[in-house]
């Protein structure tokens, strides 16, 4: 699961961006998860979002906003 994952931030992210320093980097991979957990629709799982799925209770705030 995890190699599939670092796949798709490499080809989506790590590969088409270059960063100019270490905190630019860990913004990008931090707003990256944040997409890829909570807008990024998944075919497996039906095309829903995975925070849906694995971790309703994190969506009330994320609602709320």
């Amino acid at each position: 699961m995890i190699e599939r994952w670092f796949r798709s931030f490499k080809y989506e992210e790590a590969y088409l961006t270059q960063y100019d320093n270490i905190k630019e980097a860990r913004q990008a991979i931090k707003n990256y998860i944040h997409t890829y957990n909570f807008q990024r629709h998944h075919s497996v799982i039906n095309y829903q979002v995975p925070a849906i799925l694995y971790y309703p209770a994190m969506l009330i705030d994320y609602a709320a906003a």
